[in-house]
């Protein structure tokens, strides 16, 4: 460290010579820049001079310093080696003496411990042999005490059961006696239901046979029409009686009917609706189906075709046969006081029903002139249904008084039925007591037999013996 101090202010007082020196030249006036160089050169060669001596002999120093450190290093080492000797040897010379000690002592102990547990069995087993006889004794007591308890118990059991069994068979007959009319009521209930079912399954398949013979004669009527390609009402006609099926009953509507006492002009169908004197008169409702199929076929052509003249001349010929179609539905079938004041033309399909009602006020003056109403297919579900909604109402004010015989009747047999509830709940109230008590009086018999000991079954059969027997013939007599 000293070296290195030393080496460090060398170096300082070289520089600072160095500068001094510098500043000397330039102060020196008439000296050029090369004597100023040379001299700068001496003094840097001669530094280095110095510098390297000093560096040499600090080197060769610290070599001396560094060898006499190793020796001193070995030195320490030996002193360590030797002291590590002699503590191993102390070491070894312990734990020999320290075994020796422990081994006597182990034996000594050894010895104690196996004249202790010598002492300790022979002590255990006089214990054990006088405890043994002392239990033997008290199981012998507790033997005699237990067998007079349960003589005496079994005394009391017998009575008890035996009264408990009486009790049983009185209120297992009661309830027998209330199972079966309970039995029976509910057994006429289902027999009563399960006819009643059979008579609704019954109804249902002579309604679908109904029902399949008027597919039947459907199917006839629609071969027919397409068959015949002449008739051009027929088409219209087989669809407006579907709708009428659907909607009304058979007998709220006729087909082919001669409205006009005096005609023998006969409309697709016409529509029965009550009088205003009495029920026996009837007033007539014409609908007759009508399908200008030619015109109307042309005006399709001619707008898919986009030829405006004849588009205009066939909608003026479609428009002249509805107002001809018309005037003849008037003058046949319209007929006050036996018809209504007006009729229906029915157009059997939604295009040709939407083309007439575009013509401006041809609906009006058919109506008007003609007294004819113009219908489609979803126009005249309508009507009829509105027709069927003035049936139903007209029905129910035609039969009110019965209706109220008929609440009356149902608010008599509920009286009824409310006093057989009541008897009912009565019954059913005193079985449930009944068995509540049997509850009561077993749990008691439970809790006093609680301390008892349960015996196997074979033994509990040799001292019970009939008494099982009797509620095993009563519990399958009940089952049965």
């Amino acid at each position: 460290m000293n070296t290195h101090l030393l080496l460090v202010l060398i170096l300082l007082c070289a520089v600072a010579a160095c500068v001094l020196l510098v500043v000397l030249l330039l102060r020196r006036p008439g000296t050029g820049s090369e004597a100023l160089e040379r001299v700068l050169r001496e003094e840097q060669r001669d530094g280095r001079g110095e510098l390297r001596q000093q560096l040499e002999g600090a080197a060769a120093s610290q070599a001396q310093r560094i060898d006499a450190f190793g020796a001193q290093l070995q030195a320490v080492a030996a002193r360590t080696d030797q002291r590590l000797d002699e503590l191993t040897t102390r070491i070894d010379a312990r734990l020999d003496s320290f075994t020796r000690t422990t081994d006597e002592r182990l034996g000594v102990l050894r010895s104690a411990l196996t004249e202790d547990a010598r002492k300790a069995r022979t002590e255990g087993a006089e214990q054990q042999r006088h405890a043994a006889e002392a239990l033997g004794r008290r199981l012998d007591d507790l033997t005699q005490r237990n067998e007079q308890r349960i003589g005496e118990m079994r005394t009391t059991l017998d009575q008890q059961l035996q009264r408990l069994q009486a009790d049983n068979a009185a209120k297992l007959e009661q309830m027998r006696a209330t199972v079966d009319e309970k039995l029976q009521t509910t057994l006429n209930a289902r027999l009563d239901a399960s006819f009643k079912i059979v008579s609704e399954r019954l109804e249902q398949v002579q309604r679908g046979l109904g029902e399949m013979q008027q597919l039947a004669t459907g199917v006839g009527d629609l071969k027919r029409v397409l068959t015949n390609v002449k008739d051009r009402g027929g088409w219209g006609e087989v669809q407006l009686e579907n709708i009428l099926e659907q909607t009304l009953t058979i007998e709220q509507y006729a087909r082919s009917v001669r409205v006009k006492p005096d005609s023998a002009e006969a409309v697709d169908f016409a529509i029965r609706l009550p009088g205003r004197s009495d029920d026996s008169t009837v007033v007539w409702l014409p609908v007759d189906a009508k399908f200008p199929r030619e015109d109307y076929e042309r005006l399709i052509d001619a707008q898919e075709k986009g030829d405006a003249d004849a588009v205009r001349t066939s909608a003026a010929q479609l428009e002249r046969a509805i107002r001809v179609q018309a005037k003849s539905i008037c003058d046949k079938y319209v007929c006050p006081p036996h018809t209504t004041d007006f009729a229906v033309m029915f157009l059997p399909t939604e295009g040709l029903y939407a083309e007439v009602i575009r013509r401006p006020g041809l609906a009006d003056l058919l109506q008007r002139e003609h007294r004819v109403v113009l219908a489609g297919p979803t126009t005249v579900t309508a009507l009829l249904n509105s027709l069927q909604m003035g049936f139903r109402t007209l029905a129910i004010e035609k039969r009110s008084s019965e209706v109220w015989q008929v609440l009356g009747a149902v608010k008599t047999e509920f009286g009824k039925f409310a006093t057989v509830l009541e008897k009912a709940t009565s019954q059913l109230g005193t079985v449930q007591n009944s068995i509540k008590a049997a509850g009561v009086r077993t749990r008691a018999i439970e809790r006093q037999l609680r301390g008892v000991e349960s015996l196997p079954g074979p033994d509990a059969q040799a001292l019970l013996g009939d008494a099982l027997d009797d509620v095993a013939g009563d519990e399958s007599d009940e089952t049965a």
